[in-house]
């Protein structure tokens, strides 16, 4: 597996940055290079938006849970939507798919990954079903990449592109990429594993993830070479002036007015104030000199400038969503906390587009 900041030699040319502030609206402006993608588990359309800053055309989309597919809609204006279980998709006859969906030069794809979290027993999860999240219905996710795989063996696309945690290169979720990695071989395809921090792709957020990134064996493309360093964006820079408040006599509230420059969570000022550890370790306090801790969709995420919670716009600049995204109903952190970045998107997938697509077909 590559790191994203390892080698010299593994340098970007050409490298864009694509701002942290930007709209919906501007897509129509931006040049288009006709590259097709569609992506699976597209949740709010986190990745679409990137392939789309970066000159893709994103035809269309797979989703299970009908709230993310009608937010997915309302922004992302997909010409082929299915809202459906991937392995659904995969029992559809040919005749129920479009044609251009064989003839794909990106399929992507963020199999869900709360099984494979950092945080907490993530075995726990594994070969079971259970009622997740995503999707709102109980099934099981440890095994969704091999049928996501299945998919890219079916439809054939040029590349395929899968994000997930960093987890599941850790311990025993190890023996997971095994099955992977074999999985695309026998697809057809080779890949390339690679770990990015998104605070040094152009995202004020430091959020770690794994990208397997392959191609058809008959293509023949290069190696990709991938090495992004962007000067990190420190939140102050980013986040509105005044915090959202709180109830003042919750506990959290009250420990926050213990906080000090050094602490990262409030398990920081729970060990030091009430002598009690391994408590809040999942509720980061963002500093101003630094880019924000990973957006989660479930916890809450607290400001060191004034003790408070973080608004829902610092949380959309600190994805890089649109200042224009329509969240209709649905929570902002939930849906951002379970996205890839765009601007993060955009830059993997212009080095794709840069080093591999561009040049056309190597047979």
């Amino acid at each position: 597996m590559k790191s994203s900041n390892t080698s010299a030699r593994n340098a970007v040319s050409g490298s864009t940055e694509f701002p942290w502030k930007w709209s919906l609206t501007e897509l129509e402006k931006r040049p288009k290079h006709g590259h097709t993608v569609f992506s699976c588990f597209s949740c709010g359309g986190g990745s679409s938006m990137g392939y789309k800053l970066a000159g893709f055309d994103v035809v269309g989309n797979c989703e299970i849970d009908p709230d993310m597919m009608k937010v997915y809609k309302q922004n992302n204006h997909p010409k082929h939507s299915f809202l459906m279980d991937i392995r659904d998709f995969l029992k559809l006859p040919d005749e129920k798919i479009p044609e251009e969906l064989f003839a794909l030069d990106v399929l992507d794809g963020s199999p869900p990954c709360s099984v494979f979290s950092t945080a907490g027993s993530k075995e726990d999860g594994w070969n079971t079903e259970k009622v997740f999240r995503e999707g709102q219905a109980k099934q099981r996710l440890d095994d969704l990449f091999l049928y996501f795989i299945a998919i890219a063996k079916r439809l054939q696309p040029k590349v395929v592109i899968a994000e997930n945690v960093k987890g599941i290169i850790i311990g025993n979720a190890k023996g997971w990429v095994n099955q992977i990695v074999k999985g695309f071989d026998d697809a057809g395809y080779d890949v390339q594993i690679f770990l990015f921090n998104a605070a040094r792709m152009g995202v004020p957020q430091k959020r770690e993830r794994v990208f397997f990134i392959a191609h058809r064996k008959d293509l023949k493309y290069p190696k990709l070479s991938m090495n992004f360093n962007s000067k990190p964006i420190p939140f102050k820079d980013v986040r509105e002036p005044y915090g959202k408040a709180m109830d003042e006599n919750s506990m959290q509230a009250k420990l926050l007015k213990y906080r000090i420059p050094t602490d990262r969570c409030i398990a920081d000022i729970n060990e030091r104030v009430r002598k009690v550890k391994n408590n809040g370790f999942s509720t980061p306090i963002n500093r101003d000199d630094e880019p924000i801790q990973t957006i989660v969709a479930g916890s809450s995420l607290y400001r060191m400038c004034d003790g408070l919670l973080m608004t829902d716009r610092d949380i959309i600049n600190c994805q890089t969503f649109p200042q224009d995204y329509d969240f209709m109903d649905q929570s902002v952190q939930y849906i951002c906390g379970m996205s890839v970045p765009p601007v993060m998107m955009a830059k993997i997938s212009e080095q794709v587009y840069r080093q591999w697509l561009k040049g056309g077909d190597v047979t």
